[in-house]
Protein backbone atom coordinates (compact mmCIF):
# COMPACT_ATOMS: atom_id res chain seq x y z
CA UNK A 1 0.00 0.00 0.00
CA UNK A 2 1.50 3.32 -1.07
CA UNK A 3 1.70 6.09 1.48
CA UNK A 4 0.68 9.65 0.71
CA UNK A 5 4.35 10.54 0.26
CA UNK A 6 4.83 7.64 -2.17
CA UNK A 7 1.85 8.80 -4.21
CA UNK A 8 3.30 12.32 -4.38
CA UNK A 9 6.67 10.95 -5.50
CA UNK A 10 5.16 8.74 -8.20
CA UNK A 11 2.73 11.49 -9.23
CA UNK A 12 5.76 13.50 -10.35
CA UNK A 13 8.18 10.71 -11.27
CA UNK A 14 6.00 8.62 -13.59
CA UNK A 15 4.90 11.44 -15.96
CA UNK A 16 8.52 12.64 -16.02
CA UNK A 17 9.72 9.16 -17.00
CA UNK A 18 7.20 9.08 -19.85
CA UNK A 19 8.39 12.53 -20.98
CA UNK A 20 12.03 11.40 -20.88
CA UNK A 21 11.32 8.31 -22.95
CA UNK A 22 9.67 10.41 -25.68
CA UNK A 23 12.69 12.74 -26.00
CA UNK A 24 14.77 10.54 -28.37
CA UNK A 25 11.77 10.18 -30.68
CA UNK A 26 12.20 13.70 -32.04
CA UNK A 27 15.58 12.87 -33.53
CA UNK A 28 14.57 9.30 -34.36
CA UNK A 29 11.63 10.45 -36.50
CA UNK A 30 13.83 12.78 -38.54
CA UNK A 31 16.43 10.03 -39.03
CA UNK A 32 13.78 7.50 -40.07
CA UNK A 33 12.21 9.87 -42.60
CA UNK A 34 15.56 10.98 -43.99
CA UNK A 35 16.65 7.37 -44.23
CA UNK A 36 14.16 7.00 -47.08
CA UNK A 37 14.68 10.32 -48.81
CA UNK A 38 17.30 8.87 -51.14
CA UNK A 39 14.75 6.53 -52.63
CA UNK A 40 12.41 9.36 -53.58
CA UNK A 41 15.06 11.90 -54.53
CA UNK A 42 15.32 12.45 -58.27
CA UNK A 43 19.02 13.25 -57.82
CA UNK A 44 20.77 9.88 -57.78
CA UNK A 45 23.91 11.49 -56.40
CA UNK A 46 22.15 12.08 -53.06
CA UNK A 47 21.63 8.69 -51.42
CA UNK A 48 19.86 8.28 -48.09
CA UNK A 49 23.18 8.11 -46.24
CA UNK A 50 23.78 11.80 -46.99
CA UNK A 51 20.44 12.78 -45.50
CA UNK A 52 20.93 10.59 -42.43
CA UNK A 53 24.42 12.00 -41.96
CA UNK A 54 23.09 15.56 -42.20
CA UNK A 55 20.44 14.85 -39.57
CA UNK A 56 23.04 13.19 -37.34
CA UNK A 57 25.35 16.22 -37.55
CA UNK A 58 22.57 18.78 -37.13
CA UNK A 59 20.84 16.84 -34.37
CA UNK A 60 24.06 16.36 -32.42
CA UNK A 61 24.83 20.07 -32.67
CA UNK A 62 21.40 21.09 -31.36
CA UNK A 63 21.61 18.50 -28.59
CA UNK A 64 24.87 20.05 -27.38
CA UNK A 65 23.56 23.61 -27.63
CA UNK A 66 20.32 22.93 -25.81
CA UNK A 67 22.02 20.70 -23.25
CA UNK A 68 24.18 23.67 -22.22
CA UNK A 69 21.05 25.75 -21.60
CA UNK A 70 19.52 23.12 -19.32
CA UNK A 71 20.03 25.51 -16.39
CA UNK A 72 16.86 27.28 -17.54
CA UNK A 73 14.91 24.22 -16.40
CA UNK A 74 17.01 23.21 -13.39
CA UNK A 75 17.43 26.73 -12.05
CA UNK A 76 13.72 27.43 -12.32
CA UNK A 77 12.34 24.27 -10.71
CA UNK A 78 14.09 24.54 -7.34
CA UNK A 79 13.35 28.22 -6.80
CA UNK A 80 9.74 27.78 -7.89
CA UNK A 81 9.24 24.79 -5.58
CA UNK A 82 10.58 26.76 -2.62
CA UNK A 83 8.41 29.78 -3.42
CA UNK A 84 5.39 27.46 -3.73
CA UNK A 85 6.28 25.89 -0.37
CA UNK A 86 6.27 29.38 1.21
CA UNK A 87 2.93 30.07 -0.54
CA UNK A 88 4.58 33.07 -2.17
CA UNK A 89 2.28 33.33 -5.19
CA UNK A 90 3.76 36.65 -6.31
CA UNK A 91 7.24 35.12 -6.25
CA UNK A 92 6.02 32.08 -8.18
CA UNK A 93 4.65 34.33 -10.93
CA UNK A 94 7.78 36.46 -11.11
CA UNK A 95 10.00 33.39 -11.37
CA UNK A 96 8.14 32.20 -14.45
CA UNK A 97 8.24 35.57 -16.20
CA UNK A 98 11.88 36.11 -15.32
CA UNK A 99 12.82 32.66 -16.64
CA UNK A 100 10.88 33.23 -19.86
CA UNK A 101 12.53 36.63 -20.33
CA UNK A 102 15.94 35.07 -19.87
CA UNK A 103 15.03 32.31 -22.34
CA UNK A 104 13.98 34.89 -24.94
CA UNK A 105 17.20 36.89 -24.57
CA UNK A 106 19.41 33.79 -24.75
CA UNK A 107 17.50 32.50 -27.78
CA UNK A 108 17.98 35.81 -29.61
CA UNK A 109 21.71 35.80 -28.81
CA UNK A 110 21.98 32.19 -29.99
CA UNK A 111 20.21 32.97 -33.28
CA UNK A 112 22.44 36.02 -33.79
CA UNK A 113 25.58 33.94 -33.31
CA UNK A 114 24.24 30.89 -35.14
CA UNK A 115 26.31 31.35 -38.36
CA UNK A 116 29.52 31.33 -36.32
CA UNK A 117 28.38 28.35 -34.23
CA UNK A 118 27.32 26.44 -37.35
CA UNK A 119 30.51 26.97 -39.32
CA UNK A 120 32.81 26.25 -36.36
CA UNK A 121 30.94 23.01 -35.69
CA UNK A 122 31.06 21.91 -39.34
CA UNK A 123 34.76 22.76 -39.51
CA UNK A 124 35.44 20.65 -36.42
CA UNK A 125 33.29 17.68 -37.50
CA UNK A 126 34.44 17.89 -41.14
CA UNK A 127 31.69 15.86 -42.83
CA UNK A 128 31.61 15.24 -46.57
CA UNK A 129 30.75 18.39 -48.58
CA UNK A 130 27.30 17.07 -49.58
CA UNK A 131 26.50 16.17 -45.98
CA UNK A 132 27.80 19.54 -44.78
CA UNK A 133 25.54 21.40 -47.20
CA UNK A 134 22.48 19.41 -46.13
CA UNK A 135 23.38 19.85 -42.45
CA UNK A 136 23.76 23.59 -43.04
CA UNK A 137 20.27 23.71 -44.55
CA UNK A 138 18.80 21.72 -41.66
CA UNK A 139 20.54 23.92 -39.09
CA UNK A 140 19.48 27.21 -40.74
CA UNK A 141 15.83 26.21 -40.41
CA UNK A 142 15.87 24.52 -37.02
CA UNK A 143 17.74 27.40 -35.35
CA UNK A 144 14.44 29.30 -35.46
CA UNK A 145 13.25 26.78 -32.89
CA UNK A 146 15.69 28.12 -30.31
CA UNK A 147 13.09 30.37 -28.72
CA UNK A 148 10.38 27.72 -28.20
CA UNK A 149 12.98 25.14 -27.12
CA UNK A 150 14.53 27.37 -24.46
CA UNK A 151 11.08 28.67 -23.52
CA UNK A 152 9.96 25.08 -22.93
CA UNK A 153 12.94 24.56 -20.61
CA UNK A 154 11.74 27.49 -18.50
CA UNK A 155 8.10 26.37 -18.55
CA UNK A 156 8.90 22.73 -17.75
CA UNK A 157 11.13 23.74 -14.85
CA UNK A 158 8.36 25.96 -13.53
CA UNK A 159 5.78 23.20 -13.88
CA UNK A 160 7.97 20.76 -11.94
CA UNK A 161 8.48 23.36 -9.24
CA UNK A 162 4.70 23.65 -9.06
CA UNK A 163 4.55 19.85 -8.46
CA UNK A 164 3.03 19.30 -11.89
CA UNK A 165 4.86 16.95 -14.27
CA UNK A 166 1.71 15.92 -16.13
CA UNK A 167 1.60 18.97 -18.38
CA UNK A 168 5.23 18.52 -19.55
CA UNK A 169 4.38 14.88 -20.28
CA UNK A 170 1.35 15.77 -22.40
CA UNK A 171 3.33 18.48 -24.20
CA UNK A 172 6.22 16.08 -24.95
CA UNK A 173 3.85 13.45 -26.33
CA UNK A 174 2.01 16.08 -28.40
CA UNK A 175 5.28 17.46 -29.74
CA UNK A 176 6.39 14.05 -30.95
CA UNK A 177 3.04 13.28 -32.58
CA UNK A 178 3.10 16.64 -34.35
CA UNK A 179 6.66 16.06 -35.49
CA UNK A 180 5.78 12.65 -36.92
CA UNK A 181 2.69 13.93 -38.73
CA UNK A 182 4.34 17.07 -40.11
CA UNK A 183 7.49 15.30 -41.32
CA UNK A 184 5.53 12.52 -43.02
CA UNK A 185 3.11 15.02 -44.57
CA UNK A 186 5.79 17.33 -45.91
CA UNK A 187 8.03 14.60 -47.30
CA UNK A 188 5.64 11.95 -48.59
CA UNK A 189 2.50 13.92 -49.46
CA UNK A 190 3.87 17.30 -50.51
CA UNK A 191 6.94 15.49 -51.95
CA UNK A 192 9.52 17.81 -50.43
CA UNK A 193 13.02 17.23 -49.05
CA UNK A 194 15.23 17.74 -46.01
CA UNK A 195 14.10 21.36 -45.71
CA UNK A 196 10.62 20.18 -44.91
CA UNK A 197 11.87 17.59 -42.44
CA UNK A 198 13.40 20.54 -40.62
CA UNK A 199 10.19 22.55 -41.00
CA UNK A 200 8.25 19.65 -39.49
CA UNK A 201 10.53 19.65 -36.44
CA UNK A 202 10.36 23.44 -36.20
CA UNK A 203 6.56 23.50 -36.38
CA UNK A 204 6.34 20.82 -33.69
CA UNK A 205 8.61 22.87 -31.40
CA UNK A 206 6.53 26.02 -31.78
CA UNK A 207 3.25 24.16 -31.35
CA UNK A 208 4.54 22.44 -28.19
CA UNK A 209 5.62 25.78 -26.73
CA UNK A 210 2.23 27.30 -27.59
CA UNK A 211 0.37 24.38 -25.99
CA UNK A 212 2.51 24.60 -22.83
CA UNK A 213 1.82 28.34 -22.63
CA UNK A 214 -1.93 27.97 -23.18
CA UNK A 215 -2.15 25.28 -20.49
CA UNK A 216 -0.22 27.54 -18.14
CA UNK A 217 -2.67 30.38 -18.73
CA UNK A 218 -5.60 28.00 -18.37
CA UNK A 219 -4.67 26.17 -15.16
CA UNK A 220 -2.78 28.93 -13.33
CA UNK A 221 -4.81 31.95 -14.36
CA UNK A 222 -5.26 33.07 -10.75
CA UNK A 223 -1.56 33.96 -10.68
CA UNK A 224 -1.51 36.33 -13.65
CA UNK A 225 -2.98 39.39 -11.96
CA UNK A 226 -0.07 39.49 -9.54
CA UNK A 227 2.93 40.60 -11.67
CA UNK A 228 3.22 44.26 -12.71
CA UNK A 229 3.36 44.36 -16.51
CA UNK A 230 3.96 48.10 -16.82
CA UNK A 231 7.11 49.09 -18.72
CA UNK A 232 9.22 50.18 -15.69
CA UNK A 233 8.43 46.93 -13.89
CA UNK A 234 9.28 44.88 -16.97
CA UNK A 235 12.56 46.76 -17.30
CA UNK A 236 13.41 45.96 -13.69
CA UNK A 237 12.51 42.33 -14.22
CA UNK A 238 14.70 42.17 -17.32
CA UNK A 239 17.68 43.71 -15.48
CA UNK A 240 17.25 41.16 -12.70
CA UNK A 241 17.01 38.34 -15.23
CA UNK A 242 20.28 39.39 -16.90
CA UNK A 243 22.27 40.61 -13.90
CA UNK A 244 25.24 38.29 -13.23
CA UNK A 245 25.17 39.46 -9.60
CA UNK A 246 21.71 38.11 -8.89
CA UNK A 247 21.61 34.94 -6.83
CA UNK A 248 19.52 33.19 -9.48
CA UNK A 249 22.05 33.85 -12.22
CA UNK A 250 24.93 32.86 -9.97
CA UNK A 251 23.15 29.55 -9.59
CA UNK A 252 22.58 29.40 -13.35
CA UNK A 253 26.29 29.95 -13.97
CA UNK A 254 27.13 27.09 -11.59
CA UNK A 255 24.64 24.84 -13.39
CA UNK A 256 26.05 25.90 -16.78
CA UNK A 257 29.63 25.09 -15.72
CA UNK A 258 28.47 21.78 -14.27
CA UNK A 259 26.87 20.93 -17.62
CA UNK A 260 30.11 21.77 -19.43
CA UNK A 261 31.96 19.31 -17.17
CA UNK A 262 29.31 16.71 -17.96
CA UNK A 263 29.72 17.30 -21.70
CA UNK A 264 33.51 16.99 -21.41
CA UNK A 265 33.22 13.58 -19.73
CA UNK A 266 30.71 12.19 -22.23
CA UNK A 267 32.55 13.42 -25.30
CA UNK A 268 35.90 12.16 -24.04
CA UNK A 269 34.21 8.81 -23.43
CA UNK A 270 33.04 8.75 -27.05
CA UNK A 271 36.42 9.97 -28.33
CA UNK A 272 38.29 7.28 -26.38
CA UNK A 273 36.11 4.57 -27.90
CA UNK A 274 36.62 5.98 -31.40
CA UNK A 275 40.39 6.11 -30.90
CA UNK A 276 40.43 2.37 -30.12
CA UNK A 277 38.68 1.44 -33.35
CA UNK A 278 35.24 1.07 -34.85
CA UNK A 279 34.43 -2.11 -32.91
CA UNK A 280 35.12 -0.55 -29.50
CA UNK A 281 33.21 2.57 -30.52
CA UNK A 282 30.21 0.46 -31.51
CA UNK A 283 30.44 -1.57 -28.29
CA UNK A 284 30.54 1.52 -26.09
CA UNK A 285 27.67 3.11 -28.02
CA UNK A 286 25.51 0.02 -27.58
CA UNK A 287 26.34 -0.46 -23.90
CA UNK A 288 25.66 3.20 -23.17
CA UNK A 289 22.10 2.64 -24.35
CA UNK A 290 21.60 0.63 -21.17
CA UNK A 291 22.86 3.56 -19.12
CA UNK A 292 20.55 5.89 -21.05
CA UNK A 293 17.54 3.66 -20.30
CA UNK A 294 18.41 3.69 -16.60
CA UNK A 295 18.89 7.47 -16.64
CA UNK A 296 15.39 8.03 -18.05
CA UNK A 297 13.88 6.31 -15.03
CA UNK A 298 16.20 7.85 -12.45
CA UNK A 299 15.66 11.34 -13.84
CA UNK A 300 11.95 10.91 -13.10
CA UNK A 301 12.71 10.37 -9.41
CA UNK A 302 15.25 13.20 -9.53
CA UNK A 303 12.48 15.52 -10.76
CA UNK A 304 10.34 14.35 -7.84
CA UNK A 305 13.23 15.30 -5.58
CA UNK A 306 13.43 18.77 -7.13
CA UNK A 307 9.74 19.41 -6.59
CA UNK A 308 9.16 17.84 -3.17
CA UNK A 309 12.44 18.78 -1.50
CA UNK A 310 12.15 22.34 -2.79
CA UNK A 311 8.60 22.66 -1.50
CA UNK A 312 9.56 21.21 1.90
CA UNK A 313 12.51 23.60 2.24
CA UNK A 314 10.32 26.54 1.22
CA UNK A 315 7.86 25.54 3.94
CA UNK A 316 10.78 25.18 6.42
CA UNK A 317 9.72 21.58 7.04
CA UNK A 318 12.99 19.77 7.67
CA UNK A 319 11.25 16.57 8.77
CA UNK A 320 9.37 16.27 5.49
CA UNK A 321 12.53 17.07 3.54
CA UNK A 322 14.41 14.20 5.20
CA UNK A 323 11.45 11.87 4.73
CA UNK A 324 11.38 12.65 0.99
CA UNK A 325 15.12 12.00 0.70
CA UNK A 326 14.87 8.67 2.54
CA UNK A 327 11.95 7.51 0.43
CA UNK A 328 13.61 8.57 -2.82
CA UNK A 329 16.67 6.51 -1.97
CA UNK A 330 14.55 3.51 -1.00
CA UNK A 331 12.71 3.57 -4.33
CA UNK A 332 15.86 4.49 -6.26
CA UNK A 333 17.87 1.70 -4.64
CA UNK A 334 15.17 -0.83 -5.46
CA UNK A 335 15.05 0.40 -9.05
CA UNK A 336 18.83 0.11 -9.36
CA UNK A 337 18.73 -3.51 -8.16
CA UNK A 338 15.91 -4.21 -10.64
CA UNK A 339 17.96 -2.82 -13.52
CA UNK A 340 21.00 -4.86 -12.51
CA UNK A 341 18.81 -7.97 -12.71
CA UNK A 342 17.35 -6.95 -16.06
CA UNK A 343 20.80 -6.27 -17.52
CA UNK A 344 22.13 -9.58 -16.20
CA UNK A 345 19.22 -11.59 -17.61
CA UNK A 346 18.29 -9.74 -20.78
CA UNK A 347 21.33 -7.63 -21.64
CA UNK A 348 22.61 -9.92 -24.39
CA UNK A 349 19.16 -10.23 -25.95
CA UNK A 350 18.77 -6.45 -25.97
CA UNK A 351 22.17 -6.04 -27.65
CA UNK A 352 21.17 -8.53 -30.35
CA UNK A 353 18.13 -6.37 -31.09
CA UNK A 354 20.36 -3.37 -31.70
CA UNK A 355 22.83 -5.10 -34.00
CA UNK A 356 23.41 -8.42 -35.78
CA UNK A 357 27.14 -7.83 -36.29
CA UNK A 358 28.80 -10.93 -34.82
CA UNK A 359 32.11 -9.13 -34.27
CA UNK A 360 30.45 -6.38 -32.26
CA UNK A 361 28.30 -8.83 -30.27
CA UNK A 362 31.38 -10.92 -29.38
CA UNK A 363 33.13 -7.76 -28.20
CA UNK A 364 30.06 -6.70 -26.19
CA UNK A 365 30.27 -9.92 -24.17
CA UNK A 366 33.77 -8.94 -23.01
CA UNK A 367 32.61 -5.62 -21.57
CA UNK A 368 29.01 -6.28 -20.59
CA UNK A 369 29.85 -6.93 -16.92
CA UNK A 370 30.66 -3.24 -16.51
CA UNK A 371 27.04 -2.36 -17.29
CA UNK A 372 25.92 -4.31 -14.22
CA UNK A 373 27.72 -1.70 -12.12
CA UNK A 374 26.16 1.30 -13.90
CA UNK A 375 22.92 1.38 -11.83
CA UNK A 376 24.79 0.81 -8.56
CA UNK A 377 27.38 3.52 -9.23
CA UNK A 378 24.91 5.98 -10.73
CA UNK A 379 21.81 5.86 -8.53
CA UNK A 380 23.07 8.24 -5.83
CA UNK A 381 24.33 10.84 -8.30
CA UNK A 382 20.97 11.04 -10.09
CA UNK A 383 18.92 11.32 -6.91
CA UNK A 384 21.23 13.82 -5.19
CA UNK A 385 21.23 16.00 -8.31
CA UNK A 386 17.46 16.36 -8.06
CA UNK A 387 17.58 16.92 -4.31
CA UNK A 388 20.29 19.58 -4.58
CA UNK A 389 18.40 21.36 -7.37
CA UNK A 390 15.34 21.48 -5.13
CA UNK A 391 17.53 22.85 -2.37
CA UNK A 392 18.94 25.46 -4.82
CA UNK A 393 22.52 24.36 -4.07
CA UNK A 394 24.09 24.17 -7.54
CA UNK A 395 27.53 25.25 -6.30
CA UNK A 396 27.87 21.99 -4.40
CA UNK A 397 26.72 20.17 -7.54
CA UNK A 398 29.42 21.98 -9.52
CA UNK A 399 32.11 21.03 -7.01
CA UNK A 400 31.03 17.39 -7.04
CA UNK A 401 31.06 17.36 -10.83
CA UNK A 402 34.48 19.06 -11.01
CA UNK A 403 36.00 16.57 -8.56
CA UNK A 404 34.40 13.63 -10.38
CA UNK A 405 35.52 14.91 -13.78
CA UNK A 406 39.07 15.20 -12.43
CA UNK A 407 38.89 11.60 -11.28
CA UNK A 408 37.62 10.56 -14.72
CA UNK A 409 40.45 12.42 -16.46
CA UNK A 410 43.00 10.76 -14.19
CA UNK A 411 41.57 7.35 -15.04
CA UNK A 412 41.35 8.32 -18.70
CA UNK A 413 45.05 9.06 -19.01
CA UNK A 414 46.37 6.44 -16.57
CA UNK A 415 44.15 3.40 -17.11
CA UNK A 416 43.37 3.39 -20.83
CA UNK A 417 47.03 2.93 -21.89
CA UNK A 418 47.21 -0.10 -19.56
CA UNK A 419 43.77 -1.70 -19.73
CA UNK A 420 42.36 -0.28 -22.96
CA UNK A 421 38.56 -0.10 -23.12
CA UNK A 422 38.26 -1.74 -19.69
CA UNK A 423 40.23 1.21 -18.30
CA UNK A 424 37.78 3.61 -19.93
CA UNK A 425 34.83 1.91 -18.25
CA UNK A 426 36.61 1.90 -14.87
CA UNK A 427 37.20 5.65 -15.25
CA UNK A 428 33.56 6.29 -16.17
CA UNK A 429 32.16 4.20 -13.32
CA UNK A 430 34.53 5.90 -10.87
CA UNK A 431 33.27 9.26 -12.08
CA UNK A 432 29.64 8.23 -11.50
CA UNK A 433 30.31 6.82 -8.02
CA UNK A 434 32.39 9.85 -7.03
CA UNK A 435 29.54 12.24 -7.89
CA UNK A 436 27.21 10.38 -5.57
CA UNK A 437 29.76 10.10 -2.76
CA UNK A 438 30.71 13.80 -2.78
CA UNK A 439 27.06 14.86 -2.70
CA UNK A 440 26.37 12.37 0.09
CA UNK A 441 29.20 13.81 2.18
CA UNK A 442 27.94 17.39 1.74
CA UNK A 443 24.24 16.59 2.23
CA UNK A 444 24.12 18.24 5.66
CA UNK A 445 24.48 21.67 4.06
CA UNK A 446 21.15 21.54 2.23
CA UNK A 447 18.65 20.70 4.99
CA UNK A 448 16.84 23.49 6.89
Amino acid sequence: MLSNLDRRIFGIALPSIVSNITVPLLGLVDVAVCGHLGSIDADASMPSSYYVGAIAVGGMLFNIIYWMFGFLRMGTSGETAQAWGRRDLHGVSLLLFRSLLLAVVLALVLMLLSPIVRECALWYISPEPQVANLARTYFNICIWGALPSLGLFALNGWYIGMQNSRIPMFVAIGQNLLNILCSLLFVYVVDLRIEEVAYGTLLAQWMAFAIAGVLCLRYYRRLWHRPDFRLPALGTMLRQALSPRSESNRQNISLFLRTLCLIVVHFMFIAAGAAQGSVELAVNTLLMQLFTMFSYFMDGFAYAGEALVGKAIGAANGGLCRAVVRRLFQWGGGLAILFVGLYAIGGESFMSLLTDDITVLDAVSRYRHWTLLLPICGVASFLWDGIYIGATSPRLMLWSMAISMSLFLAGYYLLIPIYGNHGLWIAFLSYLACRGMVLTVTRGKIFP
